[in-house]
């Protein structure tokens, strides 16, 4: 609060300099939520502003309806002297109250900042603290006690201050005497209902303030009732033990003013509404209502206007009232269906789900070009609705580039709304795969698939309808009622795409089943690098033979235990070879296993997504060095590429079901056989060895010229194709 020193007239309008300056702070920020954290960056919005007045001692010169019209008041000089103290009252100085958020009712004397040049600052000194509502603040206003006759109105100051709290609380002031005759503040604190919205006074005794539900009127000259002429206690003009507030049957009133104009013996009021509605209410302040024989015609159309518009009021007030019933019970059904979905998808770890979300893959043509799609089907097996707030989010996680180690992989999430998917329903959802901008498919691809629920959307919506009393109510209500997180989140699934079941085979599909050409949208720089190998002259060879002249197919092969295949497929597969099953269980996910499953195959000859060709062979193998017991049935799965890239994915998804069918089939076998551990030994101290070599090459192949690296580049991928047949068994 800063005084400049106004100029006089005829000279430059603008302030002189400053006088003095004085702080007042509260005790919460005024934009703060309570149980709410403030986003950095984004400043709050304040629910709650300080609430200015300013208060004059008596045989000031101000008009009186200019001093209403600005939020002032004129006290009588006992108050004055007792609330603002000697020095206000000696220096005639006007005093600004000041009603803050955190409830605090200060006061600052204007002449006594001007001297504060010496002690800028200090508190005590300059800020004297009245009350402390606990509360924020909404109105401070001035009524009388008691009634006085119409031509001594205009010499009587207001004997009371009033300061009203945002929930209702609302303190009255007065200066009265004790018993041993001295002058003394009299303090009562009263409980109106809440919460309020806004509040005025007229500087006669009567005060009226605005709740969502109601206008309300209170008479402190008539012990708080306005239709009860006798005195509360017997004391004349004394504050009454209690507050009877008169309903005006007048809602959603968001501002108030007390007109200075309204005629001898009645009040006229000035009202805003919340949906822009300008009013004028008239009130008659005599407690005698003339009988109908005394009633003339022009106050019987006024008392049907009246009460017409009372009929409007309350049909607006029924209606909005049925509208938030019916909006609350809408939301606390969907909160019921909501809790019984999530206990039931919680409590089902085991079994099948009540609400699942299945993933399969499927290659499809699209504007010239072979895409790999996803479609997830969500079926609600459960007895309940997903309704209004549900959400199914798919988040699509690629695996970052081989030829770039240091990149990420791309994460793309999908949200669909779920509407009306009631018990017995499925809802199909189909995304694109791939490939992506670069005509590269990552793999492998994790599809994950979550059920979300919005509190905020169902329960806000009832909380703050679209035709609320006043934002700042519902803005205190909410955050005390919806935690931080805004949702619940209940996973449904996730399923791993891999190179096994993106696999096409020309050979063996139909022309509606599987797509016959490769993507073919990218030239691999394995193949132009080898193009530039060719000498000026010679005859151009296609990518196909310069690979198999300059890089041999990529292998690598995984020995798997007989009686262990036997255990883990036995259902399903009976009647077929162990290859054929083995064959059959790995491309289980892939559109073409029918086919294989028909042929009875045990090899296969496959393209991959990026058109280089994948050959899988499944054969039966004897291991003799292994078991003490004599040689070892097992089963030997080889995937041979001239990609070395497809090649590394496709073992890769070969490894991964064998883990997940190991990790089955662990905890009912029995112990593995007895082993050679010498032999077993002999293995790792071999790839210890290999290992050793790797890295004396990469090493060699930092210092070597370009004529001798050739031939040790070709040693390292000699070794790196030994390390990748470890000659071990799955047991």
């Amino acid at each position: 609060m800063q005084l400049f020193e106004c100029p006089c007239p005829g000279e430059d309008p603008h302030p002189g300099g400053q006088i003095g300056e004085v702080q007042l702070s509260a005790c919460t920020p005024p934009g703060g939520v309570p149980g709410k954290p403030e986003v950095p960056g984004k400043p709050e919005v304040p629910r709650f502003l300080p609430v200015l007045c300013c208060a004059l001692p008596p045989g000031s010169r101000v008009p009186h309806g200019h001093l209403w019209g600005s939020g002032g008041f004129m006290l009588e000089e006992a108050l004055f002297g007792l609330l603002f103290g000697a020095d206000a009252t000696l220096l005639e100085s006007p005093v600004i109250l000041c009603g803050l958020p955190d409830g605090q009712l200060c006061c600052v004397v204007l002449k006594a900042l001007v001297t504060s040049k010496s002690a800028p600052g200090d508190l005590k000194a300059l800020v004297k603290i009245l009350h402390h509502l606990e509360e924020p603040v909404i109105f401070i206003g001035a009524l009388r006690t008691k009634h006085w006759a119409e031509e001594e109105v205009e010499n009587v100051h207001s004997d009371c201050l009033v300061a009203l709290g945002h929930r209702g609380r609302t303190l009255a002031i007065k200066a009265g005497w004790d018993e041993s005759g001295n002058l003394v503040p009299e303090l009562r604190e009263y409980s109106l209902p809440g919460p309020v919205l806004c509040a005025a006074c007229g500087g006669g005794s009567r005060m009226y303030h605005s709740t969502p539900s109601d206008l309300c009127v209170v008479d402190l000259a008539h012990g708080g009732t306005p239709m009860d002429p006798e005195e509360p206690d017997g004391r004349s003009g004394g504050l009454p033990p209690l507050l009877f507030p008169a309903s005006l049957s007048i809602c959603s009133v968001v501002t108030l003013s007390v007109s200075s104009r309204a005629p001898k013996g009645s009040a006229e009021l000035l009202a805003l509404s919340a949906k822009g509605r300008l009013m004028t209410c008239s009130l008659d302040l005599n407690s005698e209502v003339p009988g109908p024989a005394k009633m003339t015609r022009a106050d019987a159309g006024q008392r049907i206007k009246e009460l017409l518009s009372g009929i409007g009021n309350v049909s607006e007030r029924v209606s909005f009232l049925k509208k938030a019933v019916d909006q609350r019970n809408k939301a606390l059904t969907s909160l019921n269906e909501a809790m019984n979905v999530s206990c039931a998808l919680l409590s089902s770890r085991e079994g099948p789900r009540p609400v699942s979300c299945t993933t399969t893959i499927a290659w499809s043509r699209l504007e010239l070009q072979d895409v790999l799609m996803a479609t997830c089907l969500l079926e609600n097996s459960s007895g309940f609705s997903l309704d209004q707030g549900w959400t199914l989010c798919i988040q699509v996680l690629s695996s970052p580039s081989a030829l770039d180690l240091d990149s990420a992989g791309s994460a793309i999430t999908y949200t669909m709304p779920v509407d009306q998917l009631s018990p017995g329903s499925r809802r199909e959802v189909i995304l694109p795969l791939g490939p992506g901008e670069n005509g590269m498919l990552e793999l492998p691809v994790t599809v994950s698939c979550t059920l979300f629920y919005n509190l905020r959307e169902v329960v806000g919506g009832a909380l703050a309808p679209s035709d609320s009393f006043e934002d700042t109510f519902l803005d205190e209500c909410l955050p005390t009622v919806l935690p931080e997180q805004e949702g619940v989140c209940l996973p449904l699934g996730r399923h791993t795409v891999d190179m096994l079941q993106c696999l096409r085979f020309p050979g063996l599909a139909s022309p509606r089943t599987q797509a016959p050409c490769p993507l073919g949208a990218t030239t691999d720089p394995v193949d132009t690098f080898l193009e530039t190998l060719r000498e000026p002259g010679s005859e151009p060879a296609g990518p196909a033979s310069l690979r198999a002249r300059y890089l041999p197919p990529s292998a690598a092969s995984i020995r798997v235990s007989a009686e262990l295949l036997r255990a883990a497929l036995e259902e399903g597969h009976s009647g077929v070879s162990l290859c054929c099953a083995t064959l059959q269980w790995l491309l289980a996910e892939n559109a073409a296993v029918d086919m294989v499953r028909a042929q009875a195959l045990s090899s296969i000859q496959g393209v991959a997504p990026d058109g280089s060709d994948i050959h899988l062979i499944v054969r039966e193998v004897a291991v003799t060095d292994l078991c003490l017991a004599g040689p070892l049935q097992a089963v030997e799965i080889q995937v041979e590429s001239s990609s070395l890239a497809d090649m590394c994915r496709t073992h890769h998804a070969i490894i991964g079901r064998m883990q997940m069918m190991v990790m089955a089939q662990a905890a009912q076998r029995s112990s593995p056989p007895d082993l050679r551990v010498q032999y077993l030994r002999q293995i790792h101290a071999n790839h210890e060895m290999l290992l050793q070599e790797v890295q004396t090459l990469r090493d060699r192949l930092c210092t070597e010229d370009e004529a001798s690296s050739s031939a040790t580049a070709q040693r390292l991928l000699q070794v790196y194709g030994q390390l990748r047949s470890p000659s071990l068994v799955l047991l």
